[in-house]
């Protein structure tokens, strides 16, 4: 049984749920499946420690994880062809224990090209097939997947497919009624049109607060919830609570010497509000939100600032989060032509 290599078109799609996703399908088909990561980012990767406790693997997180190139990793090492023979020798402990192996390529195909590890100069040692996964956003987004299709092939990379992740309710009537002619005029299959899920893709407060820091000033119980959308709040009060209801799982960001604002985001469905500038909100503000249990950051960068940091943050699906690793199966089952791609594999 052959492989499956999933590469992403944009370091924005979650491939980590599709993986999870055959990963699951696969196993409640009685197939024992590995998982691996041959290049991975800098030190620790969750991951790897998220599919070594999900499959119950016995290998090391190193084995699953061989090759971690930061970005920096030319200046602070590298071994050259050695890392390439660790990567093979670790990949072929892996399969030695499974009948099927996911192998999940960086966040952008091109890392590590300098020294020969991207995605496409390794594929061919894994005996896969390759399934590119995109996030879709608009028309360039298919523009995308069309051109590292095309660029795959050139490379003689076997593409089984593309799955389109992550997609909004209105853009999955357009990828059937437009994408779907366009990619397959060029000669490239449609796996799948997994539709947006908060609960699966979206960071929770408690993530994007590890990653500001600052100071939490209310809502300690219930920094779980997930933010699908941000918010400037820089606009007029008479304008803000219209637009402020038209979001619900929403991060609002506002100075903290907008007490007015901060009040109308409290009212409206949002799940955190962040008050940059290091300025204390008005204790009415604190009041507000410890009685609706919404958590509070105070942060000292500008607004641009942690908005920027915000726009790096992805989620992580923990290994006790069932609902997550049901609705990855799901997806598989659901949205994608599963039974296709297990012909594929056989």
């Amino acid at each position: 049984m052959k492989n499956i290599y999933l590469v992403s078109s944009d370091g924005s799609s979650p491939k980590t749920a599709v993986a999870l996703g055959l990963a699951l399908k696969l196993r409640d088909g009685g197939l024992k499946v590995g998982f691996f990561k041959p290049v991975g980012p800098g030190p620790g990767d969750e991951e790897a420690s998220l599919f070594k406790e999900v499959l119950k693997l016995d290998h090391s997180l190193d084995t699953i994880c061989p090759c971690r190139v930061g970005p920096s990793y030319l200046s602070e090492f590298y071994a050259g062809d050695g890392e390439r023979g660790r990567i093979l020798q670790a990949y072929d402990e892996i399969k030695r224990n499974a009948e099927v192996v996911i192998i999940n390529s960086p966040p952008f195909p091109y890392i590590a090209a300098s020294v020969g590890l991207e995605a496409e100069s390794l594929v061919s040692s894994f005996d896969a097939l390759t399934i590119l996964v995109t996030k879709v956003e608009n028309d360039h987004s298919l523009d995308q997947a069309i051109y590292y299709n095309y660029h795959l092939r050139m490379r003689n990379v076997h593409v089984l497919g593309n799955i389109f992740d992550d997609v909004s309710p209105p853009l999955a009537v357009k990828i059937e009624e437009t994408y779907r002619p366009f990619l397959e005029k060029a000669g490239y299959s449609l796996l799948g049109v997994i539709p947006a899920r908060v609960g699966i893709t979206s960071p929770t407060v408690a993530e994007y607060y590890e990653a500001l820091g600052g100071e939490l000033l209310a809502g300690q119980n219930n920094m779980g919830v997930a933010v699908e959308e941000m918010i400037i709040g820089a606009m007029t009060i008479e304008s803000a609570l219209n637009y402020l209801r038209r979001s619900i799982h929403k991060a609002v960001i506002t100075g903290g010497d907008r007490a007015d604002l901060a009040l109308a985001a409290l009212v409206t469905g949002t799940s955190v509000l962040i008050l940059t500038g290091g300025l204390y909100p008005d204790p009415k503000v604190i009041a507000q939100a410890e009685e609706r249990n919404i958590p509070v950051i105070l942060v000292g960068y500008d607004t641009y600032t942690t908005l920027d940091k915000m726009n790096h943050v992805i989620h992580h699906i923990k290994s006790s989060d069932e609902q997550s690793l049901a609705v990855a199966r799901l997806n598989i089952e659901k949205h994608c032509r599963w039974q296709d791609i297990l012909t594929s594999l056989r």
